[in-house]
């Protein structure tokens, strides 16, 4: 029996959050994937930008999959708050004051 190497064209073509677990071949918990799916997404995305491109198929996709895990573990115990990984998170409120930005005199 021989096995089939996972591709990057086959990664390409992956959709669902459910499915990069399946390819990566990762366990998870379907309630914590729901609950946390774009954060984690986001997050993977972002550990994949930063890894240099220029590492064989076979590296690159072992980067993407420990990327996936270190994405995946940073939800189990942390939220999306928390990480703050959108822009709706990341913008200050225009003509808001905020109870820790008044000093005491």
């Amino acid at each position: 029996m021989t096995l089939v190497s996972p591709t990057l064209a086959q990664f390409n073509q992956l959709k669902d959050a459910e499915e990069y677990f399946q390819f990566f071949d990762l366990p998870y918990d379907p309630q914590t994937l729901n609950i946390n799916r774009l954060h984690i997404l986001r997050k993977f995305s972002q550990l994949v930008q930063a890894e240099d491109k220029n590492q064989s198929e076979a590296q690159l996709l072992n980067t993407y999959r420990k990327a996936l895990q270190t994405a995946y573990d940073l939800f189990l115990t942390s939220s999306g708050v928390e990480q703050k990984l959108f822009k709706v998170f990341q913008d200050k409120p225009k003509n808001v004051v905020m109870v820790s930005d008044i000093a005491e005199e």
